[in-house]
């Protein structure tokens, strides 16, 4: 196919980075199509700065709503945006069909309808339930484990490692105690979540940061969005200033440069551990009742950390082991 592709993906950030094996493998199917995807500004940008996509747009201009009435009014610059695809691939809600149809008015694209979510009683992980539609299109296996490499444009945004005044080069023991501040790698922590019911007590997060200052060498980045700005700043009044950035509202790319200058991450159930397991680093990720099966990072660097007796029973001593663990794993020689 060489001619144009359209994905629509909704969503929040962990469901859009979960369908990003689908967009890779439409571009590795149809190399010379151009392909673009419809959804959320902030979020949808991170496959641009991916160089997945050729081109993003928004999902929410207000003329979108008359194509989700039935016999809806549509816009003729939309009629016009969809009439431009040959291929239309929408993960968006649309149980009656009305999207759907009202696409027919106005384009012959192909269109092929997935999943908004998986259904979690068939147990098959969510990256997996999104490739599914385009066995349609005769892509059978591709890589279920979504990948995002922006390395190249990590000088874009300035490189967080410089920072810090020494270089990533020398050889890093987390465990080392005397004073190492000018000292990366680092740690990168996200204590948040979409629902409070998905957080590790903060009190507790409270506990580990005075655990790694005290023990490790690690230089911390503390990420996080504007609803969890309390805790950021919480969190950060208790740790070495001098050893903290604090990383609060970032544009997702800007975020996904940064955390990749980390050599370990850990956070919870959430679309930032989804974003830090797409960036392949070492990851410890601290779960709740959400089925692991279906929403669990796919990367094989993600250790899952959860308790029979839920979320808030991890123990501070045991949530430190598993990170220290997770870091030498990876970094051994």
């Amino acid at each position: 196919m060489k001619g144009r592709i359209l994905v629509i993906r909704g969503g929040a950030i962990g469901d859009f980075i979960l369908t990003l094996p689908a967009i890779a493998a439409l571009r590795r199917q149809f190399p010379e199509a151009h392909l673009e995807v419809l959804g959320y500004p902030h979020i949808i940008e991170l496959a641009i700065a991916g160089g997945l996509v050729d081109r993003a747009q928004s999902i929410e201009a207000r003329a979108l709503a008359g194509f989700f009435a039935r016999n809806g009014d549509l816009t003729e610059d939309l009629a016009d945006y969809f009439s431009e695809f040959d291929l239309i691939i929408s993960y968006l809600y649309d149980p009656d069909g009305i999207f759907r149809t009202n696409v027919a008015r106005c384009a012959p694209a192909q269109f092929i309808q997935g999943p908004h979510r998986p259904d979690e009683k068939a147990g098959l992980h969510a990256a997996k339930v999104f490739l599914k539609p385009l066995e349609r299109l005769a892509i059978f296996d591709a890589d279920p484990v979504p990948r995002l490499c922006l390395s190249e444009r990590a000088g874009d945004n300035g490189d967080l490692s410089s920072s810090f005044s020494s270089s990533s080069s020398k050889v890093f023991d987390p465990t080392v105690t005397e004073d190492r501040r000018d000292a990366w790698p680092g740690l990168a922590l996200h204590p948040g979540s979409g629902s409070e019911s998905k957080n590790w007590p903060e009190g507790k997060w409270s506990m580990l940061l005075e655990r790694l200052m005290e023990q490790t060498a690690f230089n911390l980045l503390l990420v996080g969005g504007e609803a969890e700005g309390g805790r950021l700043e919480r969190l950060a009044a208790g740790v070495d200033s001098a050893r903290l950035i604090l990383a609060r509202s970032l544009p997702l790319p800007e975020l996904a440069r940064r955390l990749e200058t980390a050599t370990v991450f850990i956070g919870h159930d959430s679309g930032i551990s989804h974003l830090a397991a797409a960036l392949g680093l070492p990851a410890v990720v601290l779960w709740g009742e959400s089925n692991e099966a279906v929403w669990r990072p796919q990367s094989q660097k993600v250790l899952v950390l959860r308790h029979r007796d839920g979320l808030a029973a991890l123990g501070v001593e045991q949530v430190f082991g598993a990170l220290i663990g997770r870091w030498e794993m990876e970094n051994r020689s």
